[in-house]
């Protein structure tokens, strides 16, 4: 997020990683802002949380669910412990269920602030509803740091000047990139690089997947 960014980007960024209880392929975990609007972006964040409702699936109205497993339960509070221990700091929700719920897979809306990249929370995939914020200086800083990770599946790009954020997504190395809240194009291939694996889904490059090539030598012959 740049700081010349729609002022609304961070509030979308937040709810992308909340929405279905973090588990999103495509949630963008690492919330990096420029230096300039870094404060008012924790604050957002810290509001975004703690106005994310936690309740049980099958009750009606506008909240988020329990995590899909124990195993992931257990992964999910694992990396919140260890940010803290790492020492992110830890501005919304944290470890352990909300208070109002005694039994269940609930993961509490998590927001770190003052998180670097070698820190555990920014390395790994985290598949909950847990924010890591990243400050950076400029824009060689920022696109460093988004391509500084063993994964690429997807990436965001905000900024006022649409034409410098396509510079800026055409330098991140990831299988897709969303310009200024942009809706995915089902049309179009979708898959990661790195450890984000290798081949796409969708498009006509998604059809190829199904096919068979043949190579016949000779037939000039």
């Amino acid at each position: 997020v740049f700081a010349d960014a729609d002022v609304k980007a961070v509030k979308r960024g937040v709810r992308r990683v909340f929405n279905n209880s973090g588990q999103s392929c495509n949630a963008p975990t690492r919330l990096l802002v420029e230096d300039f609007i870094y404060e008012r972006a924790v604050k957002e964040a810290i509001e975004v949380a703690e106005t994310t409702q936690v309740d049980v699936a099958n009750k009606e109205g506008r909240h988020i669910g329990p995590v899909v497993s124990k195993m992931q339960y257990d992964k999910i509070q694992n990396l919140i412990n260890k940010g803290i221990k790492e020492g992110a700091k830890l501005v919304a929700g944290g470890p352990d269920r909300p208070s109002h719920l005694n039994k269940g897979y609930f993961v509490r809306p998590t927001v770190f602030a003052n998180v670097n990249n070698d820190m555990t929370i920014a390395r790994e995939e985290i598949f909950g509803p847990v924010l890591s914020i990243l400050p950076y200086e400029d824009e060689e800083q920022a696109i460093s740091i988004a391509n500084d990770t063993d994964y690429g599946l997807y990436g965001y790009v905000s900024s006022g000047d649409v034409e410098h954020a396509k510079k800026v997504a055409n330098r991140i190395r990831a299988g897709s990139v969303a310009i200024n809240n942009a809706s995915a194009d089902f049309t179009a291939p979708f898959g990661g690089y790195k450890h984000s694996g290798i081949g796409r889904e969708a498009g006509k490059l998604g059809l190829e997947e199904y096919l068979e090539v043949k190579a016949v030598s000779g037939w000039n012959d």
